[in-house]
C-alpha cells in the first residue's frame, strides 16, 4: 500500500468516518472485505438510500452490487471521496455533501453535476452527467407555421 493511502486510512479511522462507514455497512447488511488502496469494500448494501451505484464514508465504499463492481474509474472516483474525508472535513463532510447536493440541484436540477465534492472526485468517473446551470441553458425556439 502506498504511503499516502496508509496516511488516509489512519486519518479516516481517527476522525471516525471509517468506523461510521463500517457501522453503516453492518446496518445495511453489506459484506465487507479489504480492497485496494487501503479501502474497505462493502458489497450487498440493502438500504435504498442513497440512490447511487456506490457511495463512500471514510475509507468504506458501499454498494448494492456484487463483488467486482468497484473497479476502474468508479474505484478512482470513490477513492477520491475517501481522500476528501481525510483531508477536507472528516465527519462534517456528510452534512456538507448534502448541502452541496442541494446547491447543485438548485443550480441545474441534478444533485451531482454542480456538487463540489463530486466535481473534485471526477464527475465523469462517478458516472454523473454535467448538466448546465439553468441560466446557461439555451431556450428552444418554437417554430410556428
Amino acid at each position: 500500500m502506498r504511503r499516502s493511502h496508509r496516511v488516509r486510512q489512519v486519518i479516516n479511522y481517527v476522525n471516525l468516518s471509517t468506523p461510521l462507514g463500517l457501522l453503516i455497512a453492518r446496518i445495511g447488511g453489506a459484506r465487507t472485505h479489504r480492497g485496494e488502496r487501503g479501502l474497505v469494500y462493502a458489497h450487498g448494501y440493502r438500504i435504498p438510500f442513497p440512490v447511487a451505484g456506490a457511495f463512500t464514508v471514510g475509507n468504506v465504499i458501499l454498494t448494492k452490487h456484487r463483488e467486482g463492481y468497484l473497479t476502474g474509474c468508479l474505484l478512482d472516483h470513490e477513492s477520491r471521496h475517501a481522500t476528501q474525508y481525510a483531508f477536507c472535513v472528516g465527519l462534517p463532510m456528510l452534512v456538507l455533501y448534502v448541502l452541496a447536493s442541494a446547491v447543485s440541484y438548485a443550480v441545474c436540477g441534478h444533485p451531482a453535476s454542480w456538487n463540489l465534492f463530486e466535481r473534485m472526485a471526477g464527475l465523469g468517473d462517478g458516472g454523473y452527467p454535467l448538466v448546465h446551470p439553468w441560466w446557461r441553458r439555451r431556450r428552444r425556439r418554437s417554430h410556428s407555421t
